[in-house]
């Protein structure tokens, strides 16, 4: 079993985005590549209303999913699938210390791209370590 240094153990803080409205791909788009270029940012995860690439139920069911937001966005230079409309962004960030100046910046940025209205909020939100769950699978 691997060891985990106590740096590993102490959970990072998360900025929580949570817009108004669920957010287009284009506007997605935007806002992921400002807030990674905010200062001590280290991951993000975004949550949503899935879009599958097949509709899943009434007639169509087994059919393509058509739908306009299904597309592919560039994040950092890199060409991601979206496959869903983002409603929730996660903001990791790499200490305590620089929690208030990210939460400035990130709040700029929020400001400008979501003119219908978000709130922030700090916190924890995704696991940082296994759970016994999780160990019982790795079995």
């Amino acid at each position: 079993m691997a060891r985990t240094t106590l740096q590993e153990q102490v959970p990072l803080p998360e900025i929580l985005i949570f817009p108004a409205r669920l957010l287009k791909a284009e506007t997605t788009e935007k806002l992921l590549n400002r807030v990674y270029d905010v200062p001590h940012v280290r991951h993000i995860t975004v949550s949503g209303e899935s879009l599958p690439d097949k509709l899943t139920a009434g007639e169509g069911k087994g059919l393509p999913n058509e739908h306009t937001e299904r597309k592919k966005i560039k994040v950092k230079g890199s060409e991601v699938d979206l496959r869903l409309m983002v409603g929730r962004i996660f903001v990791e960030i790499d200490d305590v210390e620089h929690i208030d100046e990210a939460m400035a910046k990130i709040e700029e940025v929020c400001k400008e791209l979501l003119p219908f209205g978000f709130s922030l909020e700090v916190g924890r939100y995704n696991k940082f370590k296994p759970t016994v769950t999780d160990y019982k699978k790795m079995r």
